[in-house]
């Protein structure tokens, strides 16, 4: 079975902007629908892939957490370059983590963090999410079962340095939390199967912004941008960012 790859995209709208950020093993997909909703609200967005995302899960071992920072924030330059200068971020999971890094590295209008690991449990938890994404594209590749565990565990084995590198990430992020003075709204799903839920108390806890803001979706898990309650998260989403104090 031939397998599409995604791509990036940019939907250009109204003069506010947000960067739109995947997790890990995903890609643009991740927040498209969301895109599309904004785009009708009147704003503009663009969605990066991050190296070695969107591809078979050998090309992820290829790249690292160093890379995916370079990307985001050459997404971020995309926007500007296109006139936007006032830009939100909104990231999934490890897209989270690297918006809530960008919040911290440069200025950014707010930051909406969603399902956003906080902890170095989350190292286990984030490669046993590998473990499936592997297994599910080597099914689609139409490979046996025989195949798919051999060449599973071979791909468990050589992502053992690629999670220590996203554990340091994750710690690094964490431990800058409380330098964040950036309009903030954390999203958790209750039934997050990926990521310790603590991670949500702990970012609304420590960011320093005056404007900050939590909610969590009972029906939802990890990748609620695509989940029951996307339409409801999407609203709030759209009321986060008419609540900034935008220059237009």
């Amino acid at each position: 079975m031939k397998i599409v790859q995604p791509k990036p995209f940019t939907f250009e709208a109204g003069k506010r902007a947000v960067l739109l950020l995947h997790g890990f093993t995903g890609h643009s997909a991740d927040v498209r629908m969301l895109g599309r909703f904004l785009e009708k609200k009147g704003y503009s967005s663009h969605a990066p892939i991050y190296r070695g995302h969107g591809l078979p899960p050998e090309e992820i071992l290829k790249s690292n957490p160093m890379q995916w920072w370079e990307d985001v924030n050459k997404g971020l330059n995309h926007l500007k370059e296109l006139g936007y200068e006032e830009i939100a971020v909104a990231g999934l999971s490890l897209g989270g983590v690297l918006g809530l890094k960008l919040a911290y590295s440069t200025p950014i209008k707010a930051v909406i963090s969603m399902c956003a690991p906080m902890f170095f449990d989350n190292e286990f938890q984030l490669s046993k999410g590998f473990e499936i994404f592997a297994k599910e594209y080597k099914q689609l590749e139409g490979k046996d079962e025989q195949t798919i565990e051999k060449e599973v565990n071979q791909l468990m084995e050589d992502s053992l340095d690629l999670f220590h590198e996203l554990g340091e990430t994750i710690n690094e992020v964490k431990s800058n939390i409380d330098t964040i003075y950036t309009p903030t709204f954390v999203v958790q799903a209750r039934n997050d199967e990926m990521i310790n839920t603590d991670s949500a108390t702990y970012i609304f806890e420590n960011v320093e912004s005056d404007e900050k803001s939590i909610k969590w979706y009972e029906n939802s898990t990890h990748v609620i941008t695509l989940g029951d309650e996307k339409e409801e998260l999407y609203e709030d989403i759209y009321q986060f960012l008419e609540s900034l104090q935008w220059n237009d």
